[in-house]
């Protein structure tokens, strides 16, 4: 019998192989860390990067291959890449010590995008009445939402409203409660309508409050209009009115414009109870593509932010996001 073994020279080839293959797991991840954190999203990488949280979750798998095979530097690698990652995207998942003021007047508001207006009118009244809304923001808001909103009732809930209901996906709708000052809608750079309003709740300061629906980055040729229309979101004027900004803003926060924007005055409500992974678009519209969270209520700081729930909304693509706030009393 003649006994065979691996070539001692061949075998310091395969660990290198091994450790080389394992590396190329580690890279992307590293990579994707450190672009988050400088916020050098761009091109393609812009779509990309909604989908973060999951990349954080697969740097996981290399760093615990290289722990348990010894591949120590590869480990280091995959280390500092889960490390960046879970810096960028747990804190979403914990909630703040800061939620803003405790003590005002208790507001809930309600944003959806009713896709195309195929969302279910008798749903969203549904929603708005069960949850006490208050204010309610809708995106590619169309005449048929409208007039289906009204059949359902919506006009004793929220009898005061701001409108640009356009059909296709560019229509915008702000409603209220309270009495409104100045309504109107702005036309963003990339095509979509943008209702906004003062309102003025019983007891409480005026509010500036607008519907947000920058455009998708769905294709590279329209970056600069997507970059343009969050950067021309309103940012609170610290000697106005505090301001409200919510709706679909098809990005999430591991986009830097939309960081940029908080950073300017506003907390995400969702982020700041730590619900700021729940989901709010996909996969509803026939998309094999992973649920990301493209919906956000912008509360400007002097703004407290309470309670937090995402919903279903038959119809639509994408869920409803209802927040209770504490808005400045007179």
């Amino acid at each position: 019998m003649t006994l065979t073994s691996t070539p001692t020279d061949v075998r310091p080839a395969r660990r290198a192989l091994r450790t080389a293959l394992l590396a190329l797991l580690v890279l992307p991840g590293l990579a994707w860390a450190v672009i988050r954190v400088l916020g050098w999203e761009r091109g393609p990488l812009v779509q990309l990067f909604a989908f973060t949280p999951y990349a954080a979750a697969w740097t996981l798998i290399p760093m615990v291959i290289a722990l348990l095979t010894r591949k120590w530097l590869v480990a280091a690698a995959a280390l500092l890449a889960a490390a960046l990652m879970a810096v960028c995207v747990l804190p979403r998942a914990l909630p703040d010590t800061d939620r803003g003021p405790a003590t005002g007047v208790r507001l809930t508001v309600m944003t959806a995008n009713v896709y195309f207006g195929r969302a279910d009118p008798a749903a969203l009244v549904k929603l708005v009445q069960d949850n006490d809304v208050a204010i309610l923001a809708l995106q590619e808001f169309t005449p048929d939402t409208k007039w289906g909103l009204l059949d359902a009732g919506l006009d004793k809930l929220l009898p005061y409203h701001s409108l640009a209901d356009i059909y296709g996906t560019t229509g915008s709708g702000l409603y209220s409660r309270f009495p409104i000052t100045d309504p109107g809608s702005i036309f963003g750079k990339g095509g979509n309508f943008q209702a906004y309003a003062t309102i003025q709740p019983p007891g409480a300061k005026a509010l500036n409050v607008e519907s947000a629906h920058p455009i998708a980055p769905y294709a590279v040729s329209v970056l600069g209009d997507w970059r343009t229309d969050l950067a021309d979101e309103p940012t609170p004027d610290p000697n106005g009115n505090p301001g409200i900004l919510l709706g679909d803003f098809n990005s999430t926060l591991d986009h830097a414009p939309v960081r940029k924007l908080i950073r300017e005055g506003y907390r995400d409500a969702a982020d700041t109870l730590g619900k700021g992974l729940i989901p709010t678009w996909g996969p509803y519209g026939g998309e094999h593509l992973p649920p990301v969270t493209l919906d956000h209520v912008l509360a400007d700081t002097r703004i407290g932010v309470r309670e937090l729930s995402v919903h279903n909304v038959p119809g639509s693509d994408h869920r409803a996001v209802i927040a209770a706030l504490t808005v400045p009393a007179t």
